[in-house]
């Protein structure tokens, strides 16, 4: 089964660390990008530069940014797979942002059954 590992950053959090400190969180996600079942991943641009899509009674309005304001933004993501869910959350663990945001682990449907 494909999880997709949703990482919630705090970017307040991260803008008041050190450079070293920034450095070491970085060597940690690398890490966690070379784990076996990794498939896939990406670092989002800042939630600022995102637009936001709708259909409403047929016509298409765009907004410019997130949906909403919240403390903490998606900030990328993890495609995994895995055997078990319990594989998946040690693995969310290991990201960083678990520490200061949140990593939401979520199965991908899969469209084959």
């Amino acid at each position: 089964m494909q999880y997709l590992l949703l990482i919630y950053a705090n970017d307040t959090e991260w803008d008041s660390r050190s450079p070293e400190e920034q450095g070491a969180i970085l060597k940690e996600y690398q890490a966690v990008s070379a784990t076996a079942g990794v498939t896939g991943g990406a670092q989002l641009e800042p939630a600022a530069s995102a637009t936001t899509v709708r259909v409403q009674d047929g016509r298409t309005l765009v907004t410019d940014g997130p949906f909403v304001e919240a403390k903490e933004e998606l900030g990328g993501f993890y495609l995994f797979e895995a055997d078990n869910i319990d594989d998946a959350i040690e693995v969310a663990g290991r990201i960083p942002a678990a520490r200061t945001g949140a990593v939401e682990v979520r199965p991908l449907l899969d469209m084959a059954a």
